[in-house]
């Protein structure tokens, strides 16, 4: 016999689904047949598949121990990741991390080992405050992607409801992202909102900005303010009112202002300045803005938070060079 006590991230999920995650190489139709024969037992009474669990429950099991042994025998990947993370903010909820260009935020199929995701959980595992077996249902997540070469804050969530409130909130866009970037030559105007239509070809990872509708098109809107020109390059800071792939990338390279260093979306050589092993662009400012409530993250509301631009290097080395010129 072996006893498991529900905790709050297992809480709120049906029996069946919490069993499938924590023992994954226990076949369904071995868990099935194990609660129809009593075998797993509720606060000591009978439960069903759909029964749903509250966190303090306790689980009795009568079942072989070869499915414990397993589980208890598993490495953890995301301790080959080191946990070497830049923190902009931290609290018993969340982390906002400041990703540097060039690394994964999620394993790919050809580099698995490092990752912002890994580097979390191993943070948070030698914290104490992350326990793959204690918590079978939840591990720490991401809430936000940016591309490998792009950088910027990274939102975390430490428990399942930060994470169902963030995502939602994600979704809703009350959570605002604002962006630093070099542009080739200036905009016409100094600011302005850009709307248009984006399709993505997948083979190709590439999207394609049009300015009218068409079918499987999805609407884009882009709001920007130049910060300062240099005479070849302008530092724009930019908002993203739809969150689309590659969308400021691809929106500011159709009006004939791409990225410096981005060389899928910018013309040849004469995108990639010396020094810029990336695209300039760099997501550095989030706010917080809930319209309707948030839970237990309503203590984040209104607040700002952003990545200092002395430490991006193609925003300081802009600003470093204006200021030489004034």
């Amino acid at each position: 016999m072996r006893q498991l006590v529900i905790n709050k991230n297992d809480s709120g999920q049906r029996l069946d689904k919490f069993l499938q995650k924590r023992f994954k190489t226990m076949p369904k139709s071995m868990m099935y047949m194990y609660i129809r024969k009593k075998c797993v037992k509720l606060n000591g009474k009978k439960c069903d598949i759909s029964t749903m669990l509250s966190e303090g429950d306790v689980l009795t099991f009568y079942i072989r121990d070869e499915f414990f042994e397993a589980e208890e025998q598993k490495s953890y990947e995301f301790m080959k990741a080191p946990k070497k993370l830049d923190i902009v903010y931290e609290d018993e909820n969340l982390l906002l991390l400041d990703k540097k260009p060039g690394l994964l935020v999620h394993p790919d199929k050809s580099y698995h080992f490092d990752s912002i995701v890994s580097r979390v959980r191993h943070y948070l595992y030698d914290k104490g405050e992350y326990d793959p077996e204690a918590d079978k249902a939840f591990a720490p997540a991401l809430v936000n992607r940016i591309d490998r070469n792009t950088g910027g804050i990274v939102i975390a969530a430490k428990n399942a409801e930060s994470l169902r409130i963030l995502n939602s909130k994600m979704k809703t866009r009350e959570l605002e992202k604002y962006y630093l970037c070099l542009l080739h030559g200036k905009p016409k105007h100094e600011s302005g909102t850009l709307t248009g239509y984006i399709t993505k070809n997948e083979s190709k990872n590439k999207v394609t900005v049009l300015k009218a509708c068409t079918e499987g098109a999805k609407e884009i809107k882009t709001k920007y303010k130049i910060l300062g020109f240099d005479g070849k390059l302008s530092l724009a800071e930019v908002e993203l009112l739809t969150g689309r792939t590659h969308q400021i990338r691809a929106h500011m390279a159709s009006l004939g202002h791409p990225l410096a260093g981005d060389s899928k979306y910018g013309r040849g050589k004469n995108t990639t300045p010396d020094g810029y092993k990336y695209q300039a662009l760099y997501s550095y400012k989030l706010v917080f803005n809930f319209v309707s409530d948030a839970g237990l993250l309503n203590y984040l509301n209104h607040r700002e938070f952003s990545v200092d631009i002395g430490k991006i290097p193609f925003a300081a080395s802009f600003i470093k060079a204006s200021s030489n010129q004034g």
